[in-house]
C-alpha cells in the first residue's frame, strides 16, 4: 500500500453552508412560481427547471463533499479510491492569484487528456486539466499543491524515492 502524504477533507461547516445555499436557491426559485406569478408559461417552466436543477445540484454537492482527497507518492485519489491523476501524468501545478482554479484550491495540468468527471464542491476534471478546491481549507489546498509540485520536481530531476 502506498504511503499517504496528504489528505484534504471538507469541513462540516463549509458543507452545510454550501448545501444550504443551493437548497435555498432551488426552493426559492420553485416558490417564486407559486407566490409571484410570472407573466408567461415559458417563465414558469424556466423557474421550475432551474429550481429543480439547483435542488439536484444540492444533493450531488452533499454526496460529493462526504469524500476527501488523498495524495500518495504515485497518485491523487479520492477517499472512495477513484483516481484523479497519477503523479507521473501531472505536468505542472497552478495556484497563483490569476490561475483558473476553484476557490481555496489549485489546478493541475496533465500530460494526457483524461475523461471528464466532477465532484461538485471538491474537484473537477476536463480534458488535460483538474481543479481541486471549493469547500476545502485554503491551508490544506496550499500544502497539497506544494507537495504535488515537489513530487513533480523529484520526478523531473530523477531523485531517488
Amino acid at each position: 500500500m502506498a504511503t499517504e502524504l496528504a489528505r484534504i477533507s471538507p469541513s462540516t461547516s463549509r458543507r452545510i453552508l454550501g448545501t444550504g445555499t443551493l437548497g435555498a436557491l432551488g426552493t426559492l426559485l420553485i416558490l417564486l412560481v407559486f407566490f409571484r406569478t410570472p407573466p408567461t408559461i415559458p417563465a414558469v417552466l424556466m423557474l421550475l427547471v432551474l429550481g429543480f436543477l439547483a435542488l439536484g445540484l444540492c444533493v450531488a454537492f452533499y454526496r460529493a463533499t462526504v469524500l476527501g482527497l488523498v495524495l500518495t507518492e504515485q497518485e491523487l485519489v479520492d477517499t472512495s479510491g477513484r483516481l484523479l491523476a497519477r503523479i507521473e501524468d501531472i505536468h505542472r501545478v497552478e495556484r497563483g492569484f490569476l490561475a483558473f482554479r476553484p476557490s481555496n484550491g489549485f489546478s493541475l495540468h496533465l500530460k494526457t487528456s483524461q475523461p471528464r468527471a466532477w465532484a461538485p464542491g471538491l474537484w473537477w476534471r476536463f480534458g488535460r486539466r483538474i481543479g481541486v478546491g471549493g469547500v476545502i481549507s485554503g491551508a490544506e489546498g496550499r500544502a497539497m499543491a506544494d507537495l504535488i509540485g515537489a513530487l513533480i520536481a523529484r520526478g523531473k530531476e530523477g531523485w531517488p524515492s
